[in-house]
This record gives structure tokens, sequence and C-alpha cells, in this order.
């Protein structure tokens, strides 16, 4: 092996994490960049966990590493941690992984809150509509409208689309109420069907004094289940996107689409060469558990336009140097020479990895006369909601690309594999109380382009006497940032009701009639597309899931064939529109 005399000069202290020098790191990393990235896109945190060295792990931790970083291929320090297999290892990176995003947290939310406070007032609604490719899901693609006022420093959004669970939509009247200074805040959730107000009060400095590591330490069951899981990452690819003006009309005619949205006249744009990459890891699995893995994989993917690409472990590559996190033997010369090419080498474990592209089309109808500004009033509070809403999540996502002039005043973007999500925005400033937007049904058209001063009746923040109210101690209401969590939860529930609605078949109805029969193979197939989209399986529920049978089989035929022949018959009614329009040109 080289004696790595080269890359001391240049990477000394990736050197020292290379071979494992925890005792020397420690001394020389008081004055130096921890961040710094080896010719490999890694950081000093990011080299340790590759190959396995925990014990320079723990020094790089303990000197404020960042552990939310990416590699060069976009994984991200936890991913690693899970592929080495070591549960000390994941342990320690999840614990501080959860205490660096609570301190975000703490101190993010104040700040939003201070955007929100320099923004001028205002109300407003969104309305929320989920339609579906299925024919047979959309018939419970429920819509939902979200009241927004903003006042001073004070926000409320009403919500009754409260999540789904046990293939159906749970609803509930809901407010969030947010309150905040410059060193405090107030979140408040109000169950107006229960009549039940939880609070969240707390003083960022003073939280910050409580937060310790010792709080954020992880469940055995935690690390147990991501050791036992596949290794997933999902992201949004918008290197390519490209914003194209709508067209309509017929041939030489076809001119720039544009329609009026809530008395808005709005410019129509499609939003071409989006791309959500997942890659999938499987190198800490044993056999058993990649088994069902794949046995759980979902072959309705061919019907949603998935490419797939797969890599294997790399080969037979082992020589008598190797060790289970540098397997080919790279020696650090190899390693931290940049104009060496290590072809299909690497440290770590050999790669077992799947990479699935799913591309789709979003549209957008902009509007350059809206009275709101998306980046000072609709982005903060959209920054809030994503914290608690995963719908809201995946529109802040979305909504921070680079947009053409003027305000999104409707959105329609795919949220899973077979439903899309509409967002109309409408009614600004049409209802100051609560009382008010009740009588309103959906969004009202506004009536007037030009917005004047607005005030929000301060009654809208208050809760009612008869309301209880209950203090939630210091919990800070978040959404996890990876999402694994709540698709676990979403993915149980899903296959609970899958197994209530085998059991309560033909022996307890006396026998199923094909219709219901026919919808029961269409949820089961919703139920299977969602699974695969949910991500993130424990081992319990990989063993369960159902196995693709003939009648699964027969409804995703069933599903492709009708869409085929409704293919046909928009293109049959096309060729007969443009026949009538010729005959109509000839005969004047």
């Amino acid at each position: 092996m080289s004696s790595g005399r080269d890359a001391s000069g240049r990477f000394p202290l990736h050197l020292l994490v290379w071979n494992n020098d925890y005792r020397q790191l420690e001394k020389e990393l008081r004055d130096q960049n921890a961040e710094a990235l080896d010719p490999r896109g890694r950081t000093l945190l990011h080299l340790a966990v590759s190959l396995g060295h925990l014990e320079s792990a723990r020094v790089l931790l303990r000197h404020k590493a960042d552990v939310t970083k990416e590699n060069g291929q976009g994984w991200t320090v936890l991913h690693e941690a899970v592929s080495t297999g070591d549960p000390e290892m994941v342990h320690t990176v999840l614990q501080h992984r959860d205490y660096h995003n609570t301190s975000m947290a703490l101190g993010g939310v104040p700040e939003l809150l201070h955007k929100i406070l320099e923004a001028p007032d205002f109300y407003v609604q969104m309305k929320w509509e989920f339609t579906s490719w299925v024919p047979l899901v959309s018939r419970i693609c429920p819509n939902d409208v979200c009241r927004i006022w903003k006042s001073g420093a004070k926000l409320r959004v009403d919500i009754t689309l409260l999540g789904f669970e046990n293939m159906s939509w749970i609803r509930g009247r809901r407010s969030f109420i947010f309150k905040g200074g410059d060193n405090w805040a107030e979140l408040m959730e109000v169950n107006h069907d229960d009549r039940v107000v939880t609070t969240e009060h707390f003083d960022l400095s003073q939280e910050m004094e409580r937060l310790t590591l010792d709080l954020m330490k992880p469940k055995s069951r935690e690390v147990e289940r991501r050791l036992t899981s596949p290794v997933i990452n999902t992201s949004l690819d918008t290197k390519n996107i490209a914003f194209e003006r709508t067209k309509s009309g017929f041939w030489g005619w076809r001119t720039d689409k544009a329609e009026v949205v809530n008395g808005y006249e709005a410019k129509v744009y499609t939003v071409n060469n989006v791309s959500v990459i997942t890659k999938i890891r499987t190198e800490h699995l044993t056999e058993e558990e990649k088994k069902r893995y794949k046995e759980d994989r979902n072959p309705l993917e061919s019907l949603l336009g998935t490419v797939e690409h797969q890599f294997g472990a790399q080969g037979d590559l082992t020589t008598e140097c190797a060790t289970v996190n540098n397997p080919t033997a790279i020696t650090p010369d190899e390693y931290f020479d940049e104009d060496f090419d290590l072809k299909d080498r690497d440290i770590g474990r050999p790669k077992e990895l799947t990479i699935r592209t799913q591309k789709f089309k979003a549209t957008l109808w902009m509007c350059e006369e809206f009275p709101l500004s998306l980046v000072e009033q609709v982005i903060p509070i959209i920054d809030l909601m994503a914290r608690t809403s995963a719908h809201f999540a995946r529109l802040r996502d979305f909504i921070k690309l680079d947009f053409p002039p003027g305000f999104p005043v409707k959105i329609e973007i795919p949220l899973f594999h077979v439903l899309n999500a509409r967002i109309t925005f409408g009614n600004v400033n049409g209802c100051s109380t609560a009382e008010e937007s009740q009588n309103v049904e959906g969004i009202q058209a506004d009536t007037a382009s030009e917005v004047t001063s607005f005030e929000v009746d301060q009654s809208v923040f208050e809760i009612p006497e008869s309301y209880h109210v209950q203090d939630n101690g210091r919990n800070v209401h978040l959404q996890d940032e990876d999402y694994e969590i709540m698709q676990f939860a979403i993915q149980q529930s899903l296959l609970e009701s899958n197994r209530s609605q085998e059991l309560s078949g033909p022996a307890s109805n006396g026998g199923i009639s094909p219709t219901h029969s026919y919808e029961a193979q269409y949820e089961r197939a919703i139920q299977e597309s969602l699974l695969t989209t949910m991500e993130g399986p424990c081992p319990g529920a990989l063993g369960e899931s159902s196995r693709f049978d003939s009648d699964l089989q027969l409804a995703m035929e069933l599903s492709a064939k009708e869409l085929a022949e409704q293919e046909l018959r928009l293109q049959e009614e096309e060729a007969q529109l443009q026949q009538v329009l010729q005959l109509s040109l000839t005969e004047k």
C-alpha cells in the first residue's frame, strides 16, 4: 500500500480519518476546517462513516461537524451510516442528526414569524383539490378549503382535511394559530369538534439551554428499523426544468393560452422536465430481507412511466488487503488523487443500488396582477405549515422553483403516483372574521384587482371561553425531515386495512357483487402503489404486505385497457373535429 505522503500534504485531516487516528484528529481539529471536501466529494465525517471508523466519527461530531451534509452522490451521513450495518454508528449519527434538526427548528420558527410580521396583513383561501387518473379512486378524492388570516406576527390557518387512513380521508375542523416575537413563539392547535386547544409556548433561549444530546437518544427499535429497511433517497431534479406557455387553438391560429382564475387573468404554463429521482440501496440487508423487499416491489410501476437502473455489488474484486469498508483495497494515494480513475471501485460496502426516475408535468396559472406577494407573504406561511403537513411540504419544494413572472394563482402537481393536487388561491381579503368565512362556500371570485388597507379582526386569534386549553409543554410540533416515520405509519395503516378487508370478505358478507370486487381490486392496486411511494418499510411490513395475485393483475389490466380505450376515443373525437373544421373551411 502507498505511504500516503502526497495525501498527507494535501488532505492531512482526511488522512487521519482514513487511518482512524482519532487521538491526533482531536488535536488537529481545533483550528482547521472540519467541512473541507476530499476529491471524491466527502467531508471528514462522511469519510469516517463510510469507512466505518466510529471513533473518528464521534470526535468529528463532538467538534460540531455538519451531520446533515450530502456527499458527492447525494447521500446524507445517516444514509451512509445505515449502509455500514453498524448499530452503534447509526445510533450515534441519528442522535446528532435529531439534535441538529431540533436546534434548527427552534431557531427557525421565530425567524419565520418575523418574516410574517414584516409582510402586509391579509386573508386568502387556498382550495386543495385531489384528483386521480384511476377512475374508481377518483370517486374518493376529497377537496378542502384552507383559510389563512395574517395580522402582524399572528397567523391562523384553518383546515378540514386532516389525513389519510384505512383507505379513507380523515376530516375534522382544525385551526393552527401561531404567535411570536423576537425570542418566543406560541403554537396552538384548536380542535373545534372536541372544543380542545393544545398550546406550545417556548422561549427560544431557554429551550436551547434545555436541549441536550441525551434528550435526543433514538430508541433501539428505531435503529433496528433503519438497519432492516432499504436506504432510500428521493430528490426533485429540476436541472433541466422548462416553463412553456400552453397553446390554444388549431393549426396556424394557435395562441398563448390564458384563463380567468377567481376573477384574475392568468397565463397558463406547462412545466416540463421535472423528475423525481428515487435511489434505493440494499447492501446492508440480509439476503432474506432483500428477497422480501424485491417480492413486495410494485409491478404497477410499469403503468406509471417509471424507468429503472440497477447496479449490483462490485463483483469479486476483493484482495487480501481489503477490509469490510474498503472491499477493493483502495490506497490513500489512489483515493486522494483527483486525477486517478477509481472506475467502479469505492470505499464502503459494495453498493447495491436501484435508481428510479419518474418524470412528470405540472401546470401553472401565473397572474401578474394578483394582490399578494409570493415571496414576502405566502412562502413564509407555507414554510411554517410544512413542519406539520406533508402536503404543504411537497408544495413548498415545488413553489420555491424559479417561476415565470407573477403569482401562481393555480398550481397542479403530483403528490403520489396516482394522486394529483390542484391548489387555487382566491377570495383575497374577503373575510376579516372566522364567522364570515363559515358562510363562504368554496372560493369566491375577487371583485377588485387592487387591495386597499386590510385589517383582520383580532377575535380570529382568540380561543372561545368554552374550549378546554391544555399545555403541551415544550414539544415543538415538527414534520420529520425525511418523512420516513410518517410514511411507515401510513403504510402500516394501509396494510391493516387490507388485512381487515380480506378477513371480512365473502365469509361475513355472503359473497361480494362483481362491482364491489372490481372496486376492491382497484383499492388494492392503489394501496400497493402508495406503499411503494411511501418507501421505508419495516421487516414486519415487508413480510406481511399482500402478494400480487391474479385478481390484482386483472385490476391492472382493466385499468390499462380503460386508459387505452379512453385515449382512442379522444383521438377519434379530435379527428372528427378536424374533419368538420376542414369541411367548414372548404364550403366557405
